[in-house]
């Protein structure tokens, strides 16, 4: 199971893009109205540039007046034409933001699901590297026929008991073919791959000094091979880049999960067997969480930025951080509408979001605002929690 802070970032992620398609979509809609009042160089009669200007510049106005309610079109004295125009640049913004809503909506659970297999790869290429080193040493075995030839460790990676336990895991294998995951397309670049980084790096040639290697010394050469030489090469990077558009933003996700399993695959024995963590997601709660986040945060957008602007008083609302502003809109929404989520829970996971993906002061900002809107929200009932929810985890 992917955990919440993962399908928390992917949300904001996909909420950020939101909110400069938002952007786009208006600039879109400003163009539209100039050229709507920009002179006929076909017409026949003389155009007034002066005037068309002033009802340009009258259109924009109302247009960014009305984007969230058209009362104020409904009252204003501006012409016919004026009306009209700003009319139809709204049904163009607000449709534009529907299919753009739609798509990263899509685009959301898509990159989700596809983590998982991602870094079910990333254990994959240290398998096939272990598979090939022992493919290489049966040939050299062949080629020797009954002539002693000494290997000396080089079986250390093939006998690697970190990937042993992982082949022999039934969630681990499960997982494998649960999310299509092979490496048919690159069985050439394996080699390649491997002589060119894997085999050169200190850490392998570090590790083939070692006789008989323990299994915290077998997951230190892994895990080193896996943060150091696969999620630093950019060729290897590439390879993952090519199956994910999001990978910019998935690669630390990817690169943690994929580690994470290592040791638990190191910790693991025959009792606790059981505590293999579930490489499947449970989309029965985790899919409806993160896109609810998704779609709360949008349908509250107004709401939460007059509260925003209202709590920041000597602030200009536009000044704040781009990312604090997403990320403070998403804790209100999460707040407001999972009554089994503590409310310093939902803090403490948009302060860890704001550390990586704001400024440097963004934690202490970040911190006190929500705190601030929590304790006020609860007061004046918006805030309801039940069950979990009423937990005050500090």
């Amino acid at each position: 199971m992917l955990n919440r802070r993962i399908l928390r970032v992917k949300a904001f992620q996909n909420l950020y893009a939101y909110e400069q398609c938002k952007g786009s979509n208006l600039t879109i809609s400003k163009d539209f109205i100039r050229t709507s009042f920009a002179p006929d160089l076909n017409s026949m009669e003389v155009q007034d540039k002066t005037a068309l200007n002033k009802e340009a510049e009258v259109a924009i106005q109302l247009l960014e007046q009305n984007l969230v309610s058209r009362d104020i079109l409904k009252t204003t004295d501006a012409s016919p034409k004026v009306k009209q125009v700003v009319l139809e640049a709204l049904k163009k913004f607000h449709e534009a933001n529907a299919k753009d809503h739609e798509f990263l909506l899509k685009n959301m659970v898509v990159s989700a699901e596809r983590i998982p297999q991602l870094y079910l790869l990333a254990i994959e290429l240290l398998q096939a590297f272990a598979k090939h080193v022992e493919k290489e040493v049966e040939k050299k075995k062949k080629m020797a026929g009954n002539t002693p030839v000494a290997f000396g460790n080089e079986l250390n990676l093939p006998n690697n008991q970190v990937l042993a336990t992982l082949r022999e895991s039934d969630s681990y294998r499960a997982g494998i073919a649960r999310n299509n995951v092979n490496l048919h397309d690159v069985e050439l670049e394996i080699k390649e791959w491997f002589r060119d980084y894997i085999k050169p790096s200190e850490q392998y040639q570090a590790y083939l000094q070692i006789e008989n290697p323990t299994m915290e010394q077998d997951l230190e050469l892994v895990d080193d091979l896996l943060k150091k030489v696969i999620f630093k090469n950019e060729v290897l990077l590439n390879f993952f880049s090519e199956r994910d558009l999001n990978w910019t933003e998935d690669k630390s996700v990817v690169r943690s999960l994929a580690s994470k399993v290592l040791k638990n695959a190191a910790n693991l024995n025959d009792e606790n067997e059981s505590q293999m963590p579930e490489i499947a997601m449970n989309w029965d709660e985790d899919k409806e969480f993160f896109q609810n986040i998704f779609n709360f945060t949008i349908e509250n957008d107004t709401e939460s930025k007059a509260l925003i602007a209202q709590k920041t008083k000597n602030w200009d609302i536009d000044r704040l951080a781009f990312t604090d502003k997403v990320i403070i809109s998403m804790a209100i929404a999460e707040m407001k509408n999972f009554p089994s989520i503590p409310v310093k829970v939902s803090i403490n996971e948009y302060i860890d979001i704001s550390k990586t993906y704001s400024t440097p002061k963004s934690k202490q900002f970040v911190n006190g605002l929500l705190d601030v809107m929590a304790k006020e929200l609860t007061e004046n009932g918006e805030i309801r929690k039940s069950g979990r929810g009423l937990l005050d985890n500090k």
